[in-house]
């Protein structure tokens, strides 16, 4: 598939700059896989889309306050440093702006010296790695100086930082919110759990790549860049019962999406542990543990937009959007949401239309109720035959 292809006009008056007053009030975009219609909701009615016995998945990592202004020593010019991943030793690799000036050797300070650091490397992608001095501990240290580093497309200057941060998050690592998170109360997670819904928690630190265009014409040629990942023993062990139990395995945000996929141990399990992980996820990907995606709108053209395409269908989602933008819906990381559940019979491997049901156009043949009993037969195979098997009737 090419780049272009998830391509969209969006109005620039269009991408949220501020937080919703209320974060369960933002308002949410329902792709119903029961009617295949589109509904338009608040976020907190995401509880009437909730059944018990599903399995809510949340990243809880945490924002780090990553966004260093400094300035070089000896000369005083100016400096901008984002911390995208701790290494040993005070080590971290960076993004410095403007880069070419920050060579290998080069010092820097940042709150009149309350930090320093020298550059000692610059890597391939361009990203130095850079050592910190300082006396005291780093974390408050860091607290005092940084800034929260938000996205490019957000201007406006952030008045609580909490609001880049889910109430859930826990452990520091993040250059990035997981953003669909930002959304949810504890009222509203506690009135999920109240419903027999279980919440397992997995950790992924979210890396800048996460907004780095794609800029091959092909988005097979795209390499995605590394984030690291866990799953402890008991968020592996609610997935695993939800899934034996004919649950769904409902991902809150494209982070937890694509821990569990990494950490999957075949179709419908799950190993505990974690590592780090690239993984990159287009249409034509074999969903094995994600049946649906709470997420917000992306950018066009993004790793994340083809991620969720991949999960509902191109055609499909390229409407969603259109729609949104012609309703007005708040786009990008302080936007709506959106809930869809994942399609199994759409494409094949090599992201092409599976032409059994659909058109090359992505249109369906078949009336969408009989598209849905085929799911369900697709389910019952996978259970007698397994996946492998499976696919190749279904496909």
């Amino acid at each position: 598939m090419k780049t272009s292809d998830f391509s969209y006009d969006l109005p620039e008056e269009l991408i949220a700059q501020d937080p919703a007053e209320r974060r369960d009030l933002s308002r949410l975009l329902v792709i119903n896989k029961n009617t295949g219609g589109m509904e338009h909701k608040v976020f907190r009615d995401i509880i009437d889309y909730l059944v018990p016995g599903d399995c809510l998945v949340i990243n809880n990592t945490k924002v780090i306050p990553a966004r260093l202004l400094g300035e070089r020593k000896g000369t005083g010019g100016k400096v901008e440093v984002l911390l995208l991943k701790r290494k040993e030793n005070n080590i971290w690799e960076t993004l410095v702006r403007p880069g070419k000036k920050a060579k290998p050797g080069q010092m820097l300070e940042f709150g009149g010296g309350l930090l320093e650091a020298e550059v000692l490397e610059v890597a391939e992608d361009g990203n130095r790695l850079i050592q910190f001095s300082y006396n005291g501990i780093f974390e408050e240290i860091l607290d005092k100086l940084g800034q929260m580093p938000l996205p490019p497309y957000i201007t406006h200057k952030l008045k609580d930082k909490n609001r880049y941060q889910t109430v859930y998050a826990k452990y520091e690592g993040s250059a990035a919110a997981p953003t669909a998170g930002l959304h949810f109360t504890e009222e509203l997670l506690r009135e999920i759990e109240d419903k027999g819904v279980n919440i397992a928690k997995v950790t992924l630190h979210v890396g800048l790549g996460t907004f780095r265009p794609v800029k091959s014409d092909n988005i097979e040629n795209h390499h995605m860049h590394t984030e690291e990942y866990y799953v402890g023993d008991q968020a592996a062990g609610l997935i695993n019962s939800t899934r034996k139990n004919g649950g769904r395995v409902i991902c809150v945000g494209t982070t937890s999406l694509r821990t569990v996929e990494s950490a999957a141990a075949g179709y419908g399990v799950i190993n505990p542990g974690g590592g780090d992980t690239d993984i990159f996820i287009y249409p034509g990907y074999q969903f094995k543990i994600a049946d649906a995606l709470i997420t917000n709108f992306h950018l066009p053209e993004s790793t994340l937009l083809m991620l969720v395409s991949a999960l509902e269908g191109q055609n499909e989602v390229m409407a969603a959007y259109k729609a949104a933008v012609l309703l007005r819906y708040r786009f990008f990381s302080f936007g709506d949401a959106m809930f869809m559940e994942t399609r199994r019979l759409v494409y094949n491997a090599d992201g092409t239309y599976n032409q059994k049901y659909y058109t090359e156009k992505g249109e369906l043949k078949i009336p969408y109720n009989e598209y849905l009993k085929e799911e369900e037969k697709f389910k019952e195979q996978i259970a007698t035959y397994g996946i492998e098997s499976a696919w190749d009737m279904f496909h």
